[in-house]
């Protein structure tokens, strides 16, 4: 049987998880489009591959399964909706609020590793109206297998989340510090910033670059990712995508520290905790390992297979247990408001 699947995001920052989704599609010889409802993500198409225009484009299409990496969609495209996700459990908000809002929108939760599934297991037999199956998450196909380094010179990943509260780019000192080390030379400077981040504060970046420091413009992380040896962040998910190559990280006042993290409060300490990192010290290479086997204990590069296998056989298991979605007036309106699309 051909199944049509349609890969539905927002912001450019889906693309790479979207990406091998894609591939194992066409891999298993199976039809995939794709559908942004935000403009600006559109200009990236078709490098990424064929999308579809309009919802009615969409509507039109009638895809078996969407596989969402955005927090809401269109209730009313065909198909068992599910969510992939687009980033990992960062901690920047509450429990309700964040990674594990429950929005009604979804069928099946394709879960990274236990820390996600176990909550979202909980939360299955509180609404009753989805299903939750660990899958490990796309994106972090392309990490492995897990490279290490042969260059002399130490490379370090510049990273950090959009959010004021959290961002290491909003601490003029932070900027400042990074730029003397880079001009030393003693390490290579990599950087990369979230999309969505203030563009003044992405200037202040490429401003101070130098033969030590490199800004890079992009969504598809993973390759930086494969040729740094340690990062330097604050509080976003990157980390979390980071360290599954048991590799260190740094953080600048991280909202939830842990001993898989080297945390530090003050710009004086940022030269020596780098220092440490780059020594993989072993009690921190422990806690890494630790935190791998319970956020995405999956280093075979698979599990965009796996994700697309269960949605398959999601969509063909009786489902009749399930109970109806809940009606969610104001979030589908405001769904159709954005999409201009009223009918019925």
């Amino acid at each position: 049987m051909n199944y049509r699947f349609l890969i539905y995001i927002s912001h450019t920052y889906a693309l790479p998880i979207g990406g091998p989704l894609q591939k194992e599609i066409l891999r298993q010889g199976y039809e995939v489009k794709w559908f942004s409802d935000q403009e600006y993500t559109k200009v990236y198409f078709p490098e990424q591959g064929e999308l579809l225009d309009s919802i009615e484009d969409v509507i039109s299409y009638k895809p078996d399964i969407v596989l969402t990496i955005t927090d809401s969609l269109a209730d009313f495209i065909p198909g068992i909706k599910v969510q992939i996700f687009h980033g990992f459990l960062a901690n920047k908000h509450s429990f309700k609020k964040g990674h594990f809002r429950i929005r009604g929108f979804f069928d099946l939760y394709c879960t990274q590793g236990p820390s996600t599934t176990g909550p979202f297991k909980e939360l299955q037999k509180q609404h009753k109206h989805f299903e939750v199956i660990e899958t490990g998450w796309s994106k972090v196909d392309p990490l492995f297998p897990i490279e290490r380094n042969s260059i002399e010179k130490p490379v370090i990943l510049i990273s950090s989340t959009f959010s004021p509260k959290y961002s290491l780019t909003y601490d003029e000192e932070v900027v400042n510090e990074i730029e003397r080390l880079s001009k030393i030379g003693k390490w290579e400077f990599k950087v990369v910033l979230h999309p969505k981040l203030a563009k003044d504060k992405i200037e202040i970046f490429k401003a101070i670059q130098n033969e030590n420091l490199t800004y890079y413009d992009t969504t598809d992380i993973i390759p930086l990712f494969k040729k740094a040896d340690i990062m330097f962040s604050d509080t976003t998910s990157a980390i979390t995508e980071f360290i599954l190559q048991q590799k260190p990280v740094v953080t600048f006042k991280n909202n939830k520290p842990g001993e898989h993290f080297i945390d530090i409060a003050e710009v004086s300490e940022i030269e020596d905790a780098i220092t440490k990192a780059l020594s993989r010290p072993r009690p921190v290479m422990l806690a890494i390992q630790n935190y791998i086997d319970v956020t995405h204990p999956y280093s075979d590069g698979k599990s965009s297979q796996r994700v697309i296998n269960t949605c398959i056989e999601f969509l063909n298991s009786d489902r009749s247990y399930l109970k109806k979605k809940p009606l969610n007036l104001i979030r589908k309106f405001k769904v159709r408001k954005q999409l201009n699309y009223f009918k019925l």
